[in-house]
């Protein structure tokens, strides 16, 4: 990833409002939510909303899908995922050092779920 582009993502997030819309549509995934319910949850006029749409949308951090008359908007972790690690590379120089508690305090909150046990793995585990 360019510097260029860690800017225009990290400015788009510097703005309250548009750092709700990343949230909330994180917390939306793989589904994502149509412009209209994005400025109905977070009390914001469409037309506003349509502005930070379109700068998180050029930024990259957001992808849109065009469904009859509404467009669903999604977050694009890659893209979120390529900035983190843009910042972690080029700010830790690659000393683990500064990098391990940086990803040791990330571990705890992004830990796989454990997949539900099947009644045949059920009957084993009995």
């Amino acid at each position: 990833m360019e510097s260029e582009q860690a800017i225009l993502a990290l400015a788009a997030l510097a703005q309250s409002t548009r750092l709700d819309v990343f949230q909330l549509l994180v917390k939306h995934e793989p589904d994502g939510l149509a412009a209209g319910d994005i400025a109905r949850g977070l009390a914001v006029p469409q037309n506003t909303m349509s502005s930070h749409l379109a700068i998180l949308f050029r930024a990259g951090l957001v992808t849109a899908q065009r469904f009859s008359r509404s467009i669903v908007y999604r977050a694009d972790l890659r893209r979120f995922q390529a900035v983190v690690l843009f910042m972690l590379r080029d700010c830790c120089d690659g000393r683990p050092e500064i990098c391990a508690p940086l990803i040791e305090d990330l571990t705890p909150c992004c830990q796989p779920k454990p997949k539900p046990i099947g009644k045949a793995e059920r009957r084993l585990h009995v």
